[in-house]
Formats: structure tokens, sequence, C-alpha cells
């Protein structure tokens, strides 16, 4: 059964060229549809946590807008995400950083 799922699972797998971990500072291209049109919205911010696996694999992703903190989730394979891009690698000891929550400047 579990060979079956992965094959299934691995038509739908992004190829991401760019390895990142939590306390990475990433940017996220994402495909916002309006209507007919679409756009594409860049999201940067720090990774907190990166959790899953294969195609069910999330992120999370926080950043500082006008002071008040907002954390988006996003699939690592959604067929919206255009491209990821890091912008800074930061190494953390921890796997998940929710510390970062509480500094005023992230």
């Amino acid at each position: 059964m579990d060979n079956i799922l992965r094959a299934v699972e691995s038509e739908f797998l992004k190829e991401r060229d760019v390895e990142f971990t939590p306390g990475d500072i990433i940017r996220v291209h994402e495909r916002i549809s309006e209507g007919a049109k679409e756009r594409i919205q860049v999201f940067e911010g720090i990774v907190l946590k990166r959790s899953g696996g294969s195609t069910r694999e999330m992120m999370t992703v926080r950043k500082l807008s006008s002071g008040i903190g907002v954390e988006k989730t996003y699939p690592v394979h959604s067929p919206k995400i255009e491209k990821i891009e890091v912008v800074k690698s930061i190494g953390t000891r921890q796997a998940r950083p929710y510390y970062l929550r509480r500094l005023r400047r992230i």
C-alpha cells in the first residue's frame, strides 16, 4: 500500500532546487488569481517550521507588516507557488524557533 501511495504522490512533487531550513529568511512568490487575471505576490519572511513529508509538506513563514506579525502557512509543493528564494541563511539551534515570535523586529 505504501508503494502505491508513493507512486501516485511522485507525480505531484515539485522539483525545488532550493534548500531552506527553519530560521532562514525566504521569499515566496505566490500566484494570486483575481477574477480572470493572475499576478505574482511576494511574501518575504523567516521560516518558523517545516512539517510533513512528500506532497503534504508544509512551511510556516512569518514577517512583520506595519509592526504587526503576519504568519502564512504554505504547502511546499503547491502549484500556486511559483518559486522560493533563500534571501539569507541563518543557522538556528532549534528545529522550530518559535522564540522568534517574541522578537519585535522579525
